[in-house]
């Protein structure tokens, strides 16, 4: 070990000493009051010495108020070099940021904001503008064009931008209109794959409803279907009884909600009463004077009767 790496780890004596001027360099930076005890001495080379007090700041738990003194070689006074606030072993630290790509979550984006897309992001692909040609495996390959070119169909050329809104039938613009790839970009194989994935998770076959489900929705009158790749797997919940009802559920979803699960029968219609308790008889409480044996008037006072 050399002599230089000795005296590194030992404190200047006169450095050590000037607490105070720490102290007060510590307070001018600080609020008044948060500059607490002193709590260490670190030596930070040759003739130069940190001292460490504690911090009261609230929300600054286990921080350090970090003065740093110096002398010169041979020189009796001590100056000041820095003051720092850092965190100690158990300081209350902030989270590591994360980029703003990389914490936006599904439900954050509320309205007026904007969401960009990277150039390169790996959920799209270019599109058919009409600027470059297409790929040969593409819809509107080259083969596809001198298809149209023999059977004289109208080849628009132009970016999508001066393309009419309905391009002309027959012409390549209407078949990429139709396979839905007149767009600067298009979803991607693999953004494809991760939107089902998603959409899987959330109202697939390994759900818990669509496991006590009695049929899947590929058989429910209630499925809306979608065109494209996606309309082989997935539809549209039109049940509004449904959980999944507005959503997109995978064709092997199902729940309570089938059509053909539990068919209602009619009901029956009852027979006609034989006895209609609905209607009242009014019945006198004493008789008609004519409805007994003795008509009124009758003698019976000459026969005897009382």
């Amino acid at each position: 070990m050399s002599a230089a790496t000795t005296r590194s780890r030992t404190p200047d004596r006169l450095c050590a000493e000037a607490v105070g001027l720490a102290r007060d360099a510590a307070e001018e930076a600080a609020a008044p009051g948060v500059v607490g005890e002193h709590v260490a001495t670190l030596a930070e080379g040759d003739r130069v010495v940190t001292h460490l007090f504690e911090c009261k700041e609230p929300g600054y738990r286990g921080w350090r108020w970090a003065v740093t003194v110096a002398r010169a070689s041979r020189a009796k006074v001590v100056t000041l070099d820095e003051t720092v606030l850092l965190p100690g072993s158990d300081a209350l630290l902030a989270p590591e940021w994360v980029p703003w790509s990389e914490r936006l979550r599904p439900g954050d984006l509320g309205p007026g904001d904007l969401l960009p897309t990277e150039a390169d992001d790996l959920r799209l692909e270019p599109g058919y503008t009409g600027e470059d040609e297409p790929v040969p495996n593409a819809a509107v390959s080259e083969e596809m064009a001198e298809l149209a070119e023999a059977e004289d169909a109208d080849l628009t050329a132009g970016s999508p931008a001066v393309l009419p809104v309905v391009p002309s039938r027959g012409s390549i613009a209407s078949v990429a209109e139709e396979l839905g790839m007149r767009r600067a970009r298009v979803l991607s194989r693999y953004g494809l794959h991760i939107a089902a994935d998603r959409w899987e998770e959330s109202y697939g076959a390994k759900t818990q409803m669509a496991q006590a489900a009695p049929a899947t929705c590929v058989s429910c009158g209630f499925l809306a279907p979608i065109g494209g790749s996606l309309g082989q797997a997935f539809g549209v919940c039109a049940n509004e009884f449904s959980p999944a009802d507005g959503h997109l559920v995978s064709l092997s979803y199902g729940c309570g909600g089938h059509s053909e699960a539990a068919v209602m029968p009619v009901p029956p219609r009852p027979a006609p009463p034989v006895i209609d308790e609905t209607q009242v008889d009014v019945l006198p409480l004493r008789p008609e004077p004519d409805s007994g044996s003795v008509e009124t008037g009758s003698p019976a006072e000459e026969l005897g009767h009382s």
